[in-house]
């Protein structure tokens, strides 16, 4: 008959009509007979029926007799149907239909099960998903099988919504199997025994699995423990269930506290739970539910020694694991194994191997507690109270996980006052109105909304009130009066006309559970209200506590916190180094890359190296030299010193551990474009070691754990260091200086530079045999730069192209951040289709981004409107998020938008389409533009890559100085490159990677730097043509002066520039200190003489100046602030400009008074920034780049910045720190943060003595180790060395 059944199913389930669901497709077909098709009548019941003959005998499926099905008399949320399988059965599938030939259907509904038809549990799809879809009519079939199928005898149909032109109407049918269960019954004071076979092999793999339903939230379920303290014991605390594991030491007494696992919550609702541990040798397996931890112990499998006995409930000898609590378990185990032994069986046959302590059953008694649930802010429990009664008396267990909700209120009799009692902060408060008396108030509790069951009395009785919560007494004395208890009690909200005080909490009212209620001695059964005999109610679950936490499991991603109440969840993420709603974006940029495009300096950062990916940030410097370098630093060593000992016998083995875990290290390492480590090794009458054979005798390790031996190099056999490398060690025959085996000191430096490798995680150094040997070593940092991801761009030129990936896996969360640059109004970036989820991302309009998806709750759009347009052809980024909470779209800095996901709504986004790039399936609505950096929860695509093998599509993209120009500052230019920009900083006074830094020098008194734009030529009216033109290229109608200074003395001479037609200008602080700028461009009239008085600019103060003449007009800007313009007499143009002076002039001969003075004068004090039109003289002096033009006379020392250092005295230095042995080294040659304000012994000064005129040869009389890594005036923003380019002048 089963297989006739089955037959019959299935041409049902293969009927056109018939809707099926991708839920939990594959249970085998021997658990999928039709249940209810076969039952009685009786076995069907409901709330109530319209008719006889609608009643729900006639709710079985395909069925049309009677009214063709289940209809209740009255059609609202509270109706169910309920089925009585006869005895616990495996439940696989459901399938619902309307009444026969009517308008009556329900559209959703809740499926609930029971063990005995009391204390109801719902079934739920997803993590989030109660309700499933009905129908959509009278008579098609939609099915829907269960993933995780359960095991009940009373399933309940609650219909949600239904037609809204007809009724409820249901006809169902229930799939599934018989189902074995062997039960046994702990008391709480009761364990069972199991002894094992004593075999001489103990096996290699342990598996316990049971099922349990518990009564009290406490309680052990079982232990296994050996001599010396190794144990593993699984627990119940406070609903969760804990995994004890102590491995123990078969030599020492344990002292270690054990290893614990928790998985689950609130697993003492009195319904099944199973339970799975593997434990294989040092493998852990943890199961609970659907939810698994999986864990490696450490050293041996020790723990596996045990005693041959484990008991089941509780712990039954005395004076063992004093440690652990002594409750023993309340509750019933079912299906209880051990390595495949039907322990339950045994017991309940009384083998030998059981021994059973207390009273043990074989039988699992149903609850008989019916807890109410509140499922909203509104609902409500009307009560009836103990009316006429001299006191209250209200006892009640509840159970929430909000903090704040009115709990009870209730009106005492002859208006003598009311009561109210609520939650507020975790704490349970009382308060008492009375007529003409303040309220009287109590607390009691805390921490009350930990989602437990807490008990509580209250009583108020002529001079006294009190409240107990759980074991916390609160006593308030009250003024002697009669209390008289009212006529009703409210549990929850109240009714939407009651006025008492109180009743109207702004708190909202209580959700949660609510169970074991007495009103003074009477007990309220809850089955009377759910059956309109007792009470009244509002938006309440009768039967059922609906309580779930939606912190298990946790969506907080990275280390969040999660908290939650009722109806959401929240996640604290402080300290994680994340944000957004699941602590799913990173707060850090991916690269030292990225942080220099940011125009960050050099410094310390965090940097995230797979995004959002699972991997946490580690700090690092970045140095922003010719290239963005990032130096992770170990904490080895500084110096290893290594003297001869016995041939073979180690001499060093020495580890080096990083601030980043391996890990990070590997995802840094994998996305720079070179990474690089040096060994700086000093010898004394010493070799490298190898031995005679050729067997290497020292060796590193890499971050995988592999031994190398090759010691410098690209290539892992290259056996050379750097000087074979380059040719130039002090011996030809051998490839290192160390292998010479010279008597005297000798030093490598041996650069590891295969990426794969790094970083060095131990060097190993053993003796060759020469005993009187010495050497010493220096491990550097890792040093990696560049980011493989952050240019890698492909360029779209036809509509219908697109590139495709692998579908895009984020089911529960997902971000895509990319840049993007168009001309074109729209365009689809990115699409991934499921059968019914999608993705997508597009520009819909000039000024609209749009982010739209769907995980099955229909589709739901994000959109970004920009007050510009974006297609600008410049680069936008594009962040979208989405994930269980919501979803978030930004575009560049504009303000966020975000779309809060609908409340228990379908979570899971699944795809299984190709992911389209650049373009949709079906070819339409293309993008026509340049994308870039794509990046999918943290992982890049390789764009250039799949472009370089799809047509329509070109790797790489050009025309990033619209976008990144903004940080070459100072007059520094933009250059274009392949992948990225630079700054070109020729013509600007800055150097640096953004021509940024500061170029200063400290001026003694009576120093002078002349800056030489041409040599003499005398010009007259014969001149030759050579010479006019000469003339005529220095005319000068225009010219854009800007210096900063620092200085206490007056006069001062700042700047001063002379021509061969006796025509000068001069920039000068008065005797006063006010800004005094002389313009002399005829040499028949008298200059023009300015004075500024802005304030006294002598003060040690840094002021900056910026002088801008077009023609006569001149426009004086002091410290980007005070400006003023004014109007030249004596010319409109300079002839022949000759030189720049600072400091010190010796001949000013033509100058007027004051200029005189202040050149003789000079100047005292810091200079920086000095430009003349494209002259900067400084950057010529301190940052030679071509033929010398610069003299220098006195003492002039170059500093760090002026507005750092100080006035007078020694100069402040700016140094980087340097790698060891790589003095002089351009590039990633810093490893730490710069030592700002560091006085330097080495320190050189430029024409210390004499008249020294300054080159690139005679720079050199600086230290080339004390120069700061940013001395190119160029540089390569992605990390390129790039040669100085020579200063152009006029």
């Amino acid at each position: 008959m089963a297989s006739v059944a089955w037959a019959v199913l299935k041409v049902l389930l293969l009927l056109p009509t018939q809707t099926w669901s991708p839920v939990g497709a594959g249970n085998p077909p021997d658990c999928d007979a039709p249940l209810a098709s076969a039952l009685p009548r009786s076995s069907f019941s409901s709330s109530s029926e319209l008719s006889s003959s609608h009643g729900p005998g006639f709710s079985r499926l395909n069925r049309r007799d009677g009214a063709g099905g289940w209809t209740p008399l009255v059609s609202n949320k509270y109706q169910w149907l309920q089925i009585d399988l006869g005895e616990r059965m495996e439940v696989t599938a459901v399938a619902t239909q309307g009444g026969y030939g009517s308008s009556d259907w329900v559209t959703s509904y809740l499926l609930m099960f029971s063990d005995g038809g009391r204390n109801w549990k719902q079934y739920r799809r997803e993590e989030s998903i109660w309700g499933f879809p009905g129908n959509t009519n009278a008579d098609s079939v939609v099915h829907y099988r269960l993933q995780p199928p359960f095991e009940a005898r009373f399933l309940r149909f609650l219909p949600l919504a239904w037609n809204p032109r007809g009724r409820i109407g249901m006809r169902i049918e229930v799939y599934g199997c018989a189902y074995k269960s062997e039960v046994v019954y702990f008391d709480g004071q009761s364990a069972l025994l199991y002894r094992l076979d004593k075999k001489p092999l103990k096996p290699i793999r342990d598996v316990i699995s049971l099922k349990f339903k518990a009564m009290q939230s406490n309680g052990i379920l079982l232990h296994r423990e050996g001599q010396h303290g190794n144990h593993i014991t699984l627990e119940l605390i406070k609903g969760k269930l804990v995994f004890f594991l102590n491995s123990g030491n078969a030599k020492l007494p344990s002292t270690i506290a054990p290893v614990t696992l928790t998985l689950g919550s609130l697993l003492d609702d009195q319904h099944w739970h199973s339970v799975l541990i593997e434990l294989l040798d040092t493998q852990v397996n943890f199961t609970v539910d659907k939810h698994t931890h999986h864990f490696q112990a450490k050293g041996d499998s020790s723990y596996l020694d045990l005693n041959f006995e484990i008991s089941f409930g509780g712990i039954p000898t005395p004076g063992r694991s004093r440690a652990f609590t002594r409750k023993s378990f309340h509750g019933c185990l079912e299906n209880l194994y051990y390595n495949g032994v039907d322990v339950t069986e045994f017991a309940r046959k009384h083998k030998p191997q059981i021994l059973m302590m207390g009273n043990v059953s074989f039988s699992c008694p149903q609850p008989q507690t019916v807890p109410v649930t509140f499922l909203s802010s509104r609902s409500y429990l009307a009560l009836p109270g103990n009316s006429g009664e001299d006191k209250v008396s209200v006892t009640f267990q509840f159970r929430t996980w909000n903090r704040a909700g009115h709990l009870l209120f209730g009106e005492l009799r002859r208006g003598s006052g009311s009561f109210v009692l609520f939650l507020k902060d975790g704490k349970l408060k009382l308060s008492l109105f009375q007529p003409g008396q303040s309220p009287r108030n109590v607390t009691a509790g805390a921490g009350l909304n930990d989602g437990q069951w807490h008990s509580v009395s209250f009583s108020a009785k002529w001079s006294h009130m009190n409240v107990v919560v759980d074991d916390d007494t609160a006593v308030q004395p009250l003024v002697a009066v009669l209390i008289d208890s009212g006529d009703n009690y409210y549990f929850g909200g109240c009714l939407d006309n009651s006025s008492g005080s109180g009743c109207k909490s702004p708190l909202g009212g209580f959700q949660g559970c609510l169970r074991l209620i007495t009103i003074g001695d009477k007990a309220v059964d809850p089955i009377l209200v759910q059956q309109g005999a007792l009470g009244s109610f509002r938006d309440l679950q009768i039967d059922s506590c609906g309580i779930t936490d939606r912190c298990l499991p946790s969506y907080c991603e990275h280390g969040g916190e999660c908290s939650q109440s009722w109806d959401t969840f929240s996640c604290d993420c402080l300290g994680t180094g994340y944000t957004g709603e699941t602590c799913h974006s990173s707060l850090y940029e991916q690269s030292c890359e990225a942080h220099k495009h940011r125009g960050n300096p050099p410094g310390l950062y965090y940097i995230d190296a797979d995004g959002s990916g699972p991997l946490g940030p580690f700090l690092v410097y970045c140095n922003m030299t010719d290239a963005a370098w990032t130096v992770v630093r170990h904490g080895g060593p500084d110096a290893v010193t290594l003297r001869g000992a016995p041939s073979g016998h180690p001499r060093s083995a020495v580890s080096f551990a990083y601030a980043a875990g391996a890990g990070q290290l590997r995802a840094a390492v994998n996305l720079a474009e070179r990474c690089e480590q040096r060994l700086a090794l000093r010898c004394g009458t010493a070799r490298r070691p190898d031995s005679r054979d050729g067997t290497p005798l020292s060796w590193w390790v890499g971050r995988t754990n592999e031994t190398h031996t090759y010691w410098g190099g690209s290539l892992p056999d290259a056996q050379k260091c750097t000087c074979g490398l380059e040719g130039n060690c002090i011996d030809s025959q051998y490839y290192c200086n160390c292998d010479a085996g010279r008597n005297e000191w000798t030093s490598d430096t041996i650069v590891l530079s295969q990426k794969e490798h790094l970083p060095v995680t131990q060097i190993v150094m053993t003796d060759a045999g020469r005993p009187h040997s010495e050497a010493a070593y220096t491990l550097g940092p890792l040093l990696c730069h560049g980011d493989k991801s952050f240019w890698n761009s492909a360029s779209f030129n036809t509509e219908t192209s697109y590139l495709h990936f692998p579908a895009f896996h984020g089911e529960l969360s997902a971000d895509v951040c990319f840049f993007f640059k168009t001309t074109v109004s729209s365009g689809v970036f990115m699409e991934n289709l499921g059968i019914t989820d999608f993705i997508r991302i597009e520009l819909r309009a000039p000024t609209e981004v749009t982010f739209s998806f769907d995980v099955g709750n229909g589709p739901c759009e994000v959109t970004v409107q920009s007050p510009t347009p974006f297609n600008d052809n410049q680069w936008h980024h594009v962040r979208a998020e989405r994930n269980v909470k919501g979803a978030s779209l930004q575009v560049d800095q504009l303000p966020q938008k975000m779309q809060p996901a609908p409340a228990d709504g379908h979570v899971r986004l699944q795809l299984n389409s190709q992911l389209f790039i650049g373009g949709t399936a079906t070819r339409q609505r293309g993008f026509l533009g340049c994308i870039r950096s794509l990046q999918l929860n943290g992982v890049a695509l390789d764009l250039e890559e799949r472009a370089t093998v799809t047509p329509g599509v070109e790797p790489g993209c050009a025309g990033h100085c619209s976008t990144y120009g903004h940080l070459c500052r100072n007059g520094g230019r933009c250059r274009e490159k392949h992948r990225g920009v630079t700054c070109d900083c020729a013509f600007s006074a800055y150097d640096g990677l953004f021509c940024s830094n500061e170029i200063s020098a400290y001026f003694a008194t009576g120093s002078s730097m002349t800056y030489h734009f041409q040599e003499h030529y005398t010009l007259s009216g014969n001149s030759s043509s050579l010479v006019s033109s000469l003339h005529r290229d220095v005319t000068l109608t225009r010219e854009m002066i800007t210096l900063s200074f620092r200085t206490t003395r007056t006069p001062s001479l700042l700047l001063y520039v002379s021509f061969f037609y006796e025509e000068y200008l001069s920039v000068i602080l008065a005797n006063n200190g006010s800004l005094q700028i002389r313009y002399k461009l005829d040499r028949h009239q008298n200059p023009d003489a300015f004075t500024f008085d802005f304030k006294n600019m002598a003060d040690g103060q840094l002021h900056q100046v910026k002088i801008n003449r077009e023609e006569a007009v001149v426009m004086v800007e002091v410290n980007q602030s005070a400006k003023k313009q004014v109007i030249l007499s004596s010319g409109t143009e300079f002839n022949a400009v000759k030189s720049l002076i600072l400091g010190k002039v010796l001949e000013a001969a033509g100058a007027d008074p004051d200029t005189r003075r202040a050149a003789t004068s000079g100047f005292t004090g810091c200079l920086s920034a000095v430009r003349f039109g494209r002259a900067a003289p400084l950057k010529a002096a301190l940052r030679p780049s071509g033929p010398s033009r610069v003299t220098v006379r006195g003492h002039v020392v170059p500093t760090a910045r002026c507005a750092a250092g100080a006035v007078s005295g020694s100069p402040a230095r700016g140094l980087a720190p340097r790698l060891a042995g790589g003095a002089g080294r351009s590039g990633p040659a810093d490893e730490g943060e710069p030592l700002v304000n560091a006085d330097r012994r080495d320190s050189a000064v430029i024409g210390d003595t004499g008249f020294l005129r300054i080159g690139r040869a005679g720079f050199e009389l600086l230290a080339s180790s004390d120069l700061p890594a940013s001395a190119s005036q160029s540089v390569e923003i992605t990390g390129v060395s790039h040669h100085a380019r020579p200063s152009l002048i006029f």
